[in-house]
């Protein structure tokens, strides 16, 4: 799987859910876009053509998010929970196909 297919499996869970999700789903999921779309593009940019390297960019990217305060700490344990729960989904799927 290359990183456009990551990203747009990880797009597709989110807004696959959206007519079901909580508020605190879809607050974790659009936050959540904006850190996959930009990693992905970054990733791009650097020649780094693995999913590995998304993933790398996506948890750094939210680890400076809280440190720079934009999350309170339920908002912390929720991204970070909604973001373990999509990549642990898209690899199963992908694991299994």
């Amino acid at each position: 799987m290359n990183i456009f297919e990551f990203e747009r499996l990880l797009l597709a869970e989110i807004d696959s859910n959206i007519a079901t999700a909580t508020d605190d789903q879809l607050f974790a999921g659009g936050y959540l876009r904006g850190h996959i779309t930009l990693s992905v593009a970054q990733s791009e940019i650097a020649g780094r053509n693995h999913v590995r390297d998304v993933k790398a960019r996506v948890s750094n990217s939210l680890n400076q998010a809280i440190l720079s305060g934009e999350l309170n700490d339920a908002d912390q344990k929720l991204v970070l929970s909604h973001w373990a729960e999509l990549v642990s989904k898209i690899e199963r799927m992908t694991a299994t196909a």
